[in-house]
């Protein structure tokens, strides 16, 4: 069975009414829930190859929004865009040049809604292992790859608090190699594990 297979066929078998996911930052008391949301994806690019990967990057430092962060490639869904599906892949495209022509679309997972008013869709793709990926100047500073069974591993999700503008904020946080994945990322992360309970 390919890698594309398997994981279609743990999205088709994923655990339903049980699975206690991570809708979004809206547990935050701060966040208004009547706000209009801003529509963006992400694309969880998974590496085919022996020890799957997943393709993560790190924002450059001059970025307004969440500035020298991990994340997945991805933005908002434009108007021209045919769904959440055509912006994970543009954005990608555009970011750190991976051809969406290389990607193998998996399908859509579960949205996530942060504290900045984006309510964000995940989009699971098989790409080739090893493809040129050059980072876009103005947006990535690195891309780099984490293994899948790292990322989807329980053990590897730890839950933090921080003092925030006077409240206690919870988030997820993995640490990979002095990399440090937390926020909306990790919490899509902790999602896709609960959801695919993934053993590799």
């Amino acid at each position: 069975m390919t890698l594309a297979d398997r994981l279609r066929h743990a999205l088709e078998t994923a655990h339903g009414a049980d699975t206690v996911l991570l809708t979004g930052d809206h547990r935050d008391p701060d966040l208004d829930q009547a706000a209009p949301l801003m529509h963006a994806a992400v694309l969880v690019a998974v590496t085919d190859r022996a020890e799957p990967g997943v393709i993560l990057t790190q924002r450059t430092d001059t970025l307004s929004r969440h500035p020298g962060q991990v994340a997945f490639p991805g933005g908002r869904i434009d108007p021209g865009d045919d769904g959440a599906i055509a912006a994970a892949l543009r954005e990608a495209e555009e970011e750190i040049a991976l051809p969406r022509s290389q990607v193998t679309v998996i399908g859509e997972v579960d949205r996530y809604r942060t504290v900045t008013g984006f309510e964000v869709t995940p989009v699971i793709g098989v790409v080739p292992p090893d493809l040129l990926l050059v980072p876009s100047a103005a947006e990535v500073a690195q891309v780099f790859e984490v293994p899948l069974n790292f990322v989807l591993d329980t053990a590897n999700h730890v839950e933090a608090t921080v003092e925030w503008q006077g409240r206690n904020r919870h988030y997820y946080e993995i640490s990979w190699e002095g990399h440090r994945i937390w926020g909306a990322t990790a919490a899509m992360i902790v999602n896709l594990s609960r959801r695919l309970r993934w053993n590799g």
